[in-house]
């Protein structure tokens, strides 16, 4: 098994904008890198959707990785809800 140059499993993802912009989530360090492409389930508005987002800046803050994830439009989901719901 060979070892990684960073100790921890674990990293930080930050979702820079979209629909999920300014939330988080750990996630685990596979073979020592980050994920390149992540997708993320949410329900946006009652509604389940698919969002990409690809990987962008790296940094350290008190010892832990985070990495900065930016909205992939074009590959994710429609964000848009459907204008003919009724509210109850």
């Amino acid at each position: 098994m060979s070892e990684t140059s960073h100790s921890d499993p674990e990293y930080i993802v930050e979702y820079a904008d979209g629909p999920l912009v300014g939330t988080a989530e750990r996630r685990y360090l596979v073979g020592g890198k980050v994920d390149d492409r992540i997708g993320a389930v949410a329900a946006i508005e009652g509604l389940e959707s698919l969002f990409w987002y690809v990987a962008g800046e790296e940094r350290t803050v008190n010892g832990e990785r985070h990495v900065s994830y930016h909205f992939d439009a074009p590959d994710s989901d429609p964000v848009e809800t459907d204008k003919d719901e009724e509210s109850l």
